[in-house]
């Protein structure tokens, strides 16, 4: 049987059960509902459905009592609470960087040691993650699973998909201390701050023979036509 809320819109009884008329505007508001992420059923309270999910416990399930999240051992249970108390158990002993999890604690030591136990087996590049080695494979393979959902450009890795994004939205979240000007990019503004600075991190030569390099392969103008000049 179907109810008329109002002028514009329709709902069957069911709907009705999940509707917020509020008093002031007489709009009509989706409660907001809690799902189990076993069975699908819904509560209206998270309390509700913290206490429905101890009737999973036959598969031995763990639930943070902070959040509801559910684990399937008490050791994954473990490291999530972390990120509620903000525990970093795992201390490097070199630079002193701590870490909630031992795995990310693992990662990081190759930084110290320079093992990169991960190898492409096309070009035989190491890297210390997989992460790393799955994002290089992307050169030989040529796929590019991030996709704008505006324009449709395609990019190998999700943060140029993210820097992408920000052409379409105007974003400019690195703004210059100094001047106030606002790039899209982080390595804008670095490039931007040395002319405050006066940096020169590259020395000339190697700028131009980048660009001689760049140049042939562009056929753009002849190598002779470059004037190196000195450093100053």
């Amino acid at each position: 049987m179907e109810k008329k809320l109002c002028e514009s819109e329709t709902y069957d009884e069911t709907q009705l059960e999940n509707i917020d008329v509020s008093p002031e505007t007489k709009e009509a508001k989706p409660k907001k509902s809690y799902s189990c992420d076993l069975c699908e059923e819904t509560f209206k309270s998270k309390s509700q459905l913290i206490q429905h999910k101890s009737i999973h416990r036959g598969a031995n399930l763990y639930d943070c009592e902070i959040c509801g999240k559910t684990f399937s051992h008490s050791s994954l249970l473990s490291m999530h609470v972390r990120i509620h108390t903000g525990e970093r158990p795992y201390h490097c002993t070199i630079c002193g960087k701590t870490f909630a999890v031992s795995s990310a604690f693992s990662r990081h030591k190759r930084i110290h040691t320079g093992v990169k136990p991960h190898h492409c087996n096309i070009c035989g590049k190491a890297f210390s993650e997989s992460r790393n080695l799955s994002i290089h494979i992307r050169i030989h393979t040529g796929e590019k699973p991030h996709h704008c959902d505006v324009c449709g450009k395609s990019f190998s890795q999700s943060g140029h998909l993210s820097n992408h994004i920000r052409i379409h939205t105007g974003e400019k979240p690195y703004r210059c201390n100094v001047c106030g000007k606002a790039f899209t990019e982080s390595s804008s503004l670095s490039s931007h701050r040395r002319l405050h600075t006066g940096e020169k991190p590259y020395h000339p030569t190697i700028i131009v023979n980048l660009t001689i390099s760049l140049q042939k392969e562009t056929n753009d103008i002849e190598t002779d036509d470059i004037d190196i000049g000195e450093e100053k």
